[in-house]
């Protein structure tokens, strides 16, 4: 009844820039805090950023100053806007929402994202 969706991965060179989104929808499409989170090859799955309703943000130090994260809550999306992309930044982006009908969260498939020349 509720599922989220992201978008806007791919390819990419370093110094690049992706926007990534992740859109709610179905019966529960409000979140208190919505995260990305990242998990490269053999590496164990991160916080990469999380907002909450109010757009009170975190970020991880690998991120500060390159990524920033968004909500739309009319649109019922959370971006996160990638720029200065490192190789170090490959991984599979997934995003996760959090109320209190979901309090261990819902999470979407992911999306991949690859930086290399």
């Amino acid at each position: 009844q509720v599922q989220l969706v992201e978008s806007g991965g791919g390819l990419v060179q370093p110094g690049g820039s992706l926007r990534l989104s992740c859109v709610a929808s179905g019966r529960i499409v409000s979140f208190y805090i919505v995260g990305w989170y990242r998990q490269g090859p053999g590496e164990e799955r991160e916080l990469v950023a999380n907002i909450g309703y109010s757009g009170r943000t975190n970020y991880a130090d690998s991120a500060k100053g390159r990524f920033t994260i968004s909500r739309d809550n009319a649109k019922n999306t959370v971006y996160l806007q990638m720029n200065s992309l490192k190789p170090e930044d490959t991984a599979v982006y997934y995003c996760k929402g959090v109320n209190s009908y979901f309090r261990d969260g819902v999470w979407g498939q992911g999306t991949q994202v690859t930086v290399s020349s």
